[in-house]
């Protein structure tokens, strides 16, 4: 192989490396579930494409963060009922993947199991027993489907509308939070196996 070859080979492997972290940082990237936090939504082990753009671009989507920008560009904010894909608020790092329940300035309040947005009750109706095993063994609750202010209607899952504790919180019997700006409440659909903003 000549040092011809060898140059046209190198730079087509840099124009495919530059193409392929163009696509991972601006446009879209894979993602695998890692828990039941979205069941009956998402499973364990699903495989699905981000896409992100739809939110536009802060300086955070750029590898490293380098501070050329405040703020977002292009996109729409997030609407409620969205699942996102998201890095824990936390600092440890972990990829969470939820859905937007509540807006900047709204109240999110859960009690004996039921969701409440601003006071108001969020209808849900019954579907029936669900089971599930993705997670490593059998899940059986009563699956439901929520309707939120805006009209949008997703599946959601309930063991119990009983206290449950985790963490120190009640998980059923939430206080009234109010939204800060700029912040979203987010909640799995597996509502009683989920980490999220209770």
């Amino acid at each position: 192989m000549g040092a011809k070859e060898i140059f046209e080979t190198v730079k087509t492997l840099v124009i495919a490396g530059l193409a392929a972290m163009f696509i991972h940082s601006f446009l879209f990237a894979p993602f695998w579930i890692p828990s039941g936090s979205m069941v009956p939504t998402l499973l364990v082990g699903d495989y699905l494409f981000i896409n992100k753009f739809a939110y536009g671009f802060s300086r955070y989507s750029l590898p490293f963060a380098p501070d050329l920008w405040s703020g977002r560009i292009g996109g729409h904010a997030p609407r409620r009922g969205d699942v996102v894909v998201f890095v824990s608020p936390s600092g440890s790092g972990e990829v969470l993947v939820k859905r937007i329940i509540g807006l900047p300035g709204d109240t999110v309040q859960i009690s004996n199991g039921l969701l409440y947005i601003n006071g108001a009750l969020v209808p849900r109706t019954d579907e029936g027993s669900y089971v599930d095993d993705s997670d490593g063994g059998p899940v059986v609750g009563e699956r439901f489907k929520e309707t939120l202010p805006n009209g949008r209607v997703h599946d959601m899952l309930k063991l119990s509308d009983a206290p449950e504790v985790y963490s120190g919180v009640d998980a059923n019997n939430t206080p009234v939070y109010t939204v800060p700006a700029g912040d979203y409440f987010m909640l799995g659909d597996n509502r009683d196996n989920s980490e999220d903003s209770r």
